[in-house]
């Protein structure tokens, strides 16, 4: 036998009891991609807006009538309980006098009922009639009564939608919108006039998901005009949307304005300046691992290509991203695709780095 096949045996017996020496040695370096966690930059931001009020009512009649007066139109400053419209009162009137007519009737017939329940009262004491005699007009006079409170009853309601035929304001304000003309027949609850309280307005804005995710009530930014941005006030947020617009994508956010100047009139334009805003981390949802009933991540180590779990604590997500809450730092490097194939401690490369 030659001395190379000797060689060539000798070093295969040698390698047959370290059974796991070749898995390990075969164990591939895993490719992967990952994105290095940097915040949000949304500071120095600047969103457009509008001037809104805070309060405003959509007014309507509570009966169906036809439109007869409509005395103000877009921009008219209304005093609380004016007359802003009203719809033709002939029917209600009318309904009015009908309820009253029954009145006088059902107090007639109880003036009647009560004289008859007298007079046998009267006779039942010396016996000229019978007790059954005496509990009918009992009856009859309770019947009367009964039909006095029933009529009573009917009047006031007829006079309360006779009140209903104009319409009054609820507060002083500043008519903003009207949607009826006078001699169209409108419905109840259909929208008429629109009334503002022009005291109390609010910068209203659409932002994106991730800013309004990173958003919070009380926090304060600087509004200013569009056409003269010297011209500003300050405003906290009232009001975050809990949901996107479906068309849009975008969240409406409402900001109460602190002493506004008169120049920020009702549907005035506005930006909004951001810098009140915190960075927020963001990741991509296929970075986010869920085991053992936690959220991890697998971070990078760059100076050795190995990766490592970390819990992270998630504030809120999208359809394709998360906010992250706490768990990681700006700067870290943390993989996003194939998190489900990789070991603690794995040894990785990145995928756009050649192969060593």
């Amino acid at each position: 036998m030659s001395s190379n096949r000797i060689w060539v045996l000798l070093v295969l017996g040698g390698c047959l009891p370290m059974s796991g020496c070749m898995d390990k040695l075969a164990e591939p370096v895993r490719p992967v991609l990952s994105t290095v966690v940097t915040p949000m930059q949304s500071d120095g931001a600047v969103i457009v807006g509008t001037v809104q009020p805070q309060f405003k009512t959509d007014l309507g009649f509570r009966v169906l009538g036809h439109l007869i007066a409509r005395p103000v139109n877009v921009g008219d400053r209304v005093d609380k309980g004016q007359i802003v419209a009203a719809i033709d009162p002939i029917a209600l009137e009318l309904a009015v006098r009908s309820a009253a007519a029954d009145l006088v009737s059902s107090r007639a017939q109880l003036s009647n009922a009560t004289g008859v329940e007298g007079r046998q009262r009267t006779l039942i004491e010396t016996d000229a009639t019978s007790k059954a005699t005496l509990e009918a007009a009992e009856q009859a006079r309770a019947a009367a009564q009964s039909s006095v409170v029933r009529a009573q009853a009917n009047l006031t309601k007829a006079q309360e939608q006779l009140g209903y035929t104009q319409l009054k304001a609820d507060f002083t304000g500043v008519v903003t919108a009207v949607s009826a003309q006078v001699g169209q027949v409108v419905t109840p609850g259909q929208s008429v006039v629109t009334i503002a309280r022009p005291d109390i307005r609010e910068a209203v804005i659409d932002v994106s998901e991730e800013i309004a995710s990173d958003l919070r009530i009380g926090l304060q930014f600087t509004v200013s005009l569009q056409i003269d941005p010297e011209v500003h006030s300050d405003g906290r947020v009232r009001e975050i949307a809990p949901q996107a617009d479906a068309t849009t994508r975008l969240r409406r956010i409402r900001i109460t304005l602190d002493d506004p100047p008169a120049t920020f009139r009702l549907g005035t334009t506005v930006v909004v300046n951001m810098s009140g805003s915190r960075k927020a981390l963001w990741l991509p949802r296929s970075a986010i691992l869920s085991k053992d009933g936690q959220t991890m991540v697998w971070l990078l180590d760059s100076s050795t290509s190995t990766v490592t779990l970390r819990t992270v604590e998630i504030a809120s997500d999208d359809r394709n991203s998360v906010r992250l809450e706490s768990g990681l730092e700006p700067g870290v490097r943390v993989v996003t695709a194939g998190v489900h194939s990789l070991k603690e401690g794995q040894k990785v490369r990145l995928d756009q780095e050649p192969v060593q």
